[in-house]
């Protein structure tokens, strides 16, 4: 194994199996060719080509848009094309856009953002404490009833980030809810840039950015989950914690790609690693 592994396991997708799905003109997403009957159903929402789909030019304001895409939702849960809905809807902007930079088209339920291959974003908190002349992070357990990588590890703090909410402000309200972080040593997190990658599921194509935050707590402190998402956690040297990075199978795997981006900004893995070249640029594909 080699920690370039881990990212070459989060970039595996084949873009001939797809079409892409415009908005204006703009690419939004990446759609799976055998889908595209399904959605030639919908003609007064979706306008659907042979290598393209494409929403309709008639809805012209992100209301608009978002509307007329519940519909086709909703229509398909039914028929069971599509998993559960979350109720939690993300910002669709340009599949090009990694820093949400732009004015959203529209919105979209969070579970089907893979099956339209719609750009997801999220935030990480690295918790890190100063012992012993090196640096530890807090890892945090999943729940083995959690609905996403039950029983992984996990970065101290990870969450989706929803449109309604700004990503620093996002970020501190997971940090309340998955590790009792008050929101003045919240504020102290220093945002840190971003990851991305683009890895193809069962549910569609899935290319993702992480908004990295790197939090220094105190000795005393010990995060305490209060979502039930984590059953416990852990401090551990990062020379552990790079281990099971190592090891492949104990992380949720986006999280293995946080903490191998800590190690390089801390210099934990620096220049002298054989793998810091594909490590430095594999991170952000």
């Amino acid at each position: 194994m080699s920690f370039s592994d881990r990212i070459t396991e989060l970039n595996t997708f084949d873009l001939s199996r797809y079409v892409p799905f415009t908005v204006e003109g703009v690419r939004v997403g990446s759609i799976r060719r055998d889908r595209i009957s399904l959605l030639a159903e919908f003609p007064n929402v979706l306008g659907v080509e042979p290598e393209r789909v494409a929403l309709n030019d008639a809805l012209t304001s992100p209301k608009a848009r978002s509307e007329a895409v519940v519909g086709v939702i909703r229509a398909l849960n039914e028929r069971r094309l599509i998993r559960r809905l979350r109720g939690e809807s993300y910002s669709v902007v340009a599949l090009e856009d990694r820093s949400l930079s732009t004015k959203p088209l529209f919105e979209i339920d969070r579970a089907v953002v893979p099956f339209f291959g719609i750009r997801a974003f999220g935030v990480h908190v690295n918790g890190y404490v100063r012992e012993g002349g090196g640096l530890s992070l807090w890892v945090g357990k999943r729940s083995a009833t959690a609905a996403m990588h039950p029983a992984k590890l996990d970065n101290m703090v990870a969450g989706g980030q929803p449109a309604s909410l700004s990503v620093f402000d996002n970020m501190k309200k997971e940090a309340e809810e998955e590790a009792s972080i008050g929101e003045s040593l919240a504020d102290t997190a220093i945002e840190a840039g971003h990851i991305s990658y683009c890895i193809e599921t069962g549910e569609g194509l899935g290319p993702a950015t992480m908004f990295i935050y790197d939090l220094e707590l105190p000795p005393d402190f010990v995060p305490e989950n209060a979502d039930g998402e984590i059953d416990y956690f852990e401090l551990l040297p990062m020379r552990d914690v790079l281990r099971l990075v190592d090891d492949g199978r104990e992380f949720k795997p986006n999280s293995n790609l946080v903490v191998l981006d800590f190690a390089l900004r801390h210099r934990i893995i620096g220049p002298e690693h054989p793998e810091y070249g594909v490590l430095s640029q594999g991170l952000r594909q």
